[in-house]
């Protein structure tokens, strides 16, 4: 099974970004992720745009998949989150976000990973998140 399959299966255990969310994974290996989360009226505020916490939660769910895509055999998960830096560049208006996540630094106990989040409509930046995750 390659690591994108793996990592569907044991994400699926992330109820938060999945269920509730409705993430789906895309691309997982190689320290990098894909993820995807079409938007509907759940993800939008008061303006129509997705909200903040819509976006962070689709790059923190990215950087969690890259930081354990090399380690997900028994769904050994032992990256997590540190920090992070979101940095909100455009509104989303549109119906469908992606977030590519890939490592700029690793580490043994510590790594930092970049996730842009984007509209794969238009191209257009919507986020742009540094993530340190440490492993326990």
């Amino acid at each position: 099974m390659d690591n994108t399959a793996i990592a569907r299966d044991v994400f699926l255990h992330d109820a938060y970004a999945t269920d509730t969310t409705g993430i789906s994974i895309a691309h997982a290996g190689d320290h990098t992720a894909e993820c995807h989360l079409n938007l509907d009226a759940r993800h939008r505020n008061a303006r129509g745009a997705a909200m903040g916490g819509a976006l962070y939660t689709l790059a923190d769910f990215a950087a969690a998949v890259a930081a354990n895509s090399e380690e997900l055999e028994g769904a050994a998960l032992h990256w997590i989150s540190l920090d992070a830096t979101i940095h909100y560049l455009a509104p989303a208006m549109g119906n469908r976000l992606t977030a590519r996540c890939e490592a700029l630094k690793l580490g043994r106990t510590t790594s930092l990973y970049q996730t842009t989040v984007s509209d794969p409509d238009n191209g257009r930046k919507i986020a742009i998140v540094e993530t340190t995750m440490v492993r326990v």
